[in-house]
């Protein structure tokens, strides 16, 4: 772990893509038309008659008012679109880096956007802040055509980008760029009004009557009141998060509705955080500014300093918003958005409160994706694709760091020959990361699979990843490098996104460790972060998060008799044992539910159940007690057992029914589970070989298979039964007098993965020290080792690894290919 020194930049991305450069210079003038094309494939392996695809690639054309440009081919679509505008602004000589404009032209930008906002042009135009416009149209009294500046703020993108560039300090501060606006809005007395120390514009000069009649003619009818559920926050830790109703009539403006609830009669005056979740979401806070809010109106546009606010923190709404919100404030989904002119809402109640702050750790977003907060536990390890249920590590780091408001994470896999990894292995108790490392890719985190250049790769590589992890002001808040070894590099990036996912939990959950558990911690999973700016953008926003902690709040422990967590003397299982129990590894599927039972057992409310519930035993994918009671079960038997309460917020997230949770959580409970064991998947074969063996008996046959080749002075050699290739591709990677490979199989997928694997192998072989240097052609047959072919005479070896067959009748001519082999 470190604690300080010179913190590593993350490159820095240009301000725009090309497509929202083009997007700015030519709009709707701007066609993009992208087509599917297929390239042929070579496998350059002589002999192998199968018709093989290509991966699927996109070209994208872009039509501009005075040319067309197309781009090559990519394996994703916005990729081609990205190429195509980048070739455009090569013709049009423009080049990015230097066309991110300075801080004072930021600012002239920033007063253009503000006087465009108020003109007539804009009222029509279909803009979420446009829709504002005509809202506050519909205010009476002084308050009409009045618009909040905090709107202003929050509903435009472009304002909100030229704050960054005049003063990056906006994206931690998001408030700061209300100065900006207000300053903005005074250079431009002739067209807006801003009253001072208020947080409110207005046009100086009416709308003409036919522009609102045009603007709000688009709007289409709506019901005669709008209502939509919303959370109360106190500012006062010791009042309760309560429900609010926000009843919206159709002239009336939901700004108005929120200020009532907050004691304010300007809602001028309410401010608004950032959205919560989704970028699209429309989930913010809304609360009260101070009724004279302090503005830095001073001149210096690189230097705005954040005004001291003089008001009390509402800590929790700050710890799940990640912004500093003051006073009582109210968790609102609601606002207009681009999708149409009318207002968007969308209920927001208690129980999506609480499954908000779960989120706020991994281990909550895990139990979120499975819809088992009560049952499910991120896991420990990351086995197979396959066995992993609910979102990926990847997927959940990346929507961790989106949370945080951190750049998306930087993973660099580094691919490393075979050759080396083994000595790798043999070398070290554990798999370790060689400096000799053979290629190595760097690339954010995206929707897509991750893949490493094929030609980057060479076949039969392992692979190890290493992840960083950055703020919005790109300074490195922590990186892991695992130096353990993969077959596959998808492993590779999905078992380093656990284990920082596995640190961001234990850290999370217990911020105030010592320094010395914190330096075992980091370690023990391969973190090295800088405390300080950690501290800075992520434990801030958890000072008060109730899921971190492991005690009941505010309630007294239950005083239950028998219910002990963890106690298997305390587990009631019914029903016949069939013999079919889970082993580690094994893939269970179990029906389990959850319910709040009073001392006594006499009420019970049932809080989670779900019919099939899949997991992989022994990798900690739920919790513990569950997964030691269902250890002692077989197939079809059922079992109940009880344990003590998990942290309030846990319970709150899962209950079904919120009013009768709460009223059983004013008196001693517990919980009780019931299970029955539905089904039992045992390992595959080769996983259960890989847990028994070492080197897998697989390998172990084929080194064996190798050692016998090499005592005879061969210089042709067939394998029927070849698969995927492993004994041909072995006898590549080591030193023999083969000069010709041959390889039959009956399967053509097979055969596919084959003709790739030795077309890579022997296309680098051009090292004259390389083992393989005598073969000089490796030639693969469709075929079936009971079927007689005439083109398989004059070998001087046969081989058959692993292969199942019936009794079979091998001619004369075939039986003098076996003749030479000893069985293996």
């Amino acid at each position: 772990m470190e604690t300080g020194g010179s913190l590593v930049q993350a490159i820095r991305k240009p301000t725009l893509t090309p497509k929202a450069i083009i997007h700015q210079k030519f709009g709707s003038k701007a066609s993009y038309t992208v087509e599917e094309v297929e390239e042929p494939t070579q496998n350059g392996c002589p002999g192998l008659a199968i018709l093989q695809k290509g991966p699927c690639l996109y070209r994208c054309s872009l039509d501009l008012p005075d040319f067309t440009v197309v781009s090559g081919s990519f394996k994703k679509k916005k990729d081609a679109e990205q190429s195509a505008a980048q070739i455009a602004l090569e013709k049009l000589g423009i080049n990015l880096s230097a066309d991110s404009p300075t801080a004072e032209e930021a600012w002239r930008e920033l007063i253009a956007r503000v006087k465009y906002i108020f003109s007539n042009e804009f009222l029509s135009a279909l803009h979420p802040l446009s829709s504002h416009f005509k809202a506050a149209l519909r205010r009476v009294g002084d308050l009409n055509a009045s618009v909040p500046a905090s709107v202003i703020a929050i509903c435009d993108g472009k304002l909100n980008n030229l704050c960054k560039i005049i003063n990056p300090t906006v994206e931690s501060h998001p408030l700061l760029v209300l100065s900006y606006i207000m300053r903005a809005a005074a250079g431009l007395p002739e067209l807006v009004v801003g009253a001072e120390g208020q947080l409110s514009i207005w046009r100086k000069d009416p709308y003409p009557p036919n522009v609102i009649e045009s603007s709000i003619s688009q709007q289409s009818d709506v019901a005669e009141s709008i209502s939509t559920m919303a959370i109360y926050i106190p500012c006062s830790p010791e009042k309760a998060v309560e429900p609010v109703i926000l009843n919206i009539s159709s002239t009336g403006y939901y700004f108005d509705v929120i200020a009532q609830i907050l004691g304010l009669s300007d809602a001028n005056m309410v401010l608004v955080s950032r959205t919560i979740g989704k970028a699209s979401s429309e989930t913010r806070f809304y609360f009260a500014a101070p009724k004279s809010y302090p503005l830095d109106m001073s001149s210096d546009l690189l230097n705005a300093k954040v005004v001291p606010f003089g008001g009390p923190l509402n800590a929790r709404a700050s710890s799940l918003c990640g912004q500093d919100i003051y006073g009582d404030s109210i968790l609102a989904s609601i606002g207009y958005t681009w999708k149409g002119q009318d207002i968007f809402h969308e209920d927001v109640t208690l129980q999506s409160y609480y499954r908000m702050l779960i989120s706020k750790i991994p281990s909550g977003v895990y139990k979120l994706s499975r819809e088992a907060i009560l049952a499910a536990e991120l896991p420990l390890t990351f086995t197979t694709k396959t066995n992993w249920k609910g979102s990926f590590p990847r997927e959940i780091l990346s929507s961790f760091c989106r949370q945080y408001r951190l750049l998306e994470p930087v993973f660099c896999v580094s691919s490393i020959p075979l050759k080396v990894s083994s000595e790798l292995s043999r070398s070290n108790n554990k798999p370790g990361v060689s400096e000799s490392a053979d290629q190595e890719r760097e690339y954010t985190n995206e929707n897509e699979s991750v893949d490493v250049d094929p030609k980057l790769v060479v076949s039969g590589s392992s692979f190890t990843c290493e992840i960083k992890i950055y703020s919005k002001c790109q300074d490195l808040i922590l990186e892991c490098a695992p130096n353990v070894l993969y077959k596959k590099q998808n492993d590779a990036v999905q078992s380093a996104s656990l284990k920082v996912l596995s640190w961001l939990n234990a850290y999370l959950k217990d911020i105030d460790m010592s320094l010395e558990k914190e330096k075992q911690l980091a370690n023990v999973f391969d973190i090295k972060f800088y405390r300080q700016i950690f501290f800075k953008e992520v434990v801030k926003c958890l000072s008060v998060c109730n899921c971190q902690h492991n005690e009941t709040l505010g309630r007294k422990e239950p005083e239950l008799n028998g219910v002990v967590e963890n106690d298997a003397s305390y587990i009631n299982i019914e029903g016949t044992d069939s013999d079919l129990c889970p082993s580690n590894g094994s893939l269970l599927c179990v029906c389990y539910s959850v319910s709040l039972v009073t001392k006594g057992e006499l009420q019970k409310e049932l809080l989670e159940s779900i019919e099939e519930f899949e997991f992989e035993m022994g990798t900690g994918a739920v919790i513990p007690c569950l997964e030691a009671v269902v250890s002692q079960m077989s197939v079809g038997q059922s079992a109940c057992f009880y344990t003590e309460l998990p942290p309030e917020d846990l319970v709150l997230a899962a209950a079904k029914d919120l009013a009768n949770a709460l009223a059983f959580l004013t008196s001693p409970c517990c919980l009780e589970y019931s299970i029955i064991l539905l089904q039992v998947t045992e390992p595959p074969e080769d996983r259960m070989e890989q847990a028994l063996f070492n080197p897998p008996l697989s390998k172990q046959r084929v080194e064996y298979a190798v050692q016998q080749i090499q005592e005879f002075c061969a210089t042709s050699l067939v394998d029927f039964g070849c698969g995927s290739g492993s004994l041909l591709e072995s006898l590549l990677e080591y030193p023999t007098s083969l000069e010709t490979i041959a390889g039959v199989d009956i399967s053509q997928k097979s055969l596919s993965r084959a003709a790739k694997v030795l077309h890579s192998k022997l296309v680098m072989k051009s090292d004259f020290d390389a083992p393989c240097r005598s073969i000089k052609s490796a030639i693969l047959f469709y075929g079936s080792i009971t079927d007689f072919d005439s083109r398989l005479c004059g070998f001087d070896l046969a081989t058959c690894l692993e292969i199942l067959y019936s009794k079979i009748s091998i001619s004369n001519s075939q039986s003098q290919l076996f003749s030479e082999v000893n069985p293996i």
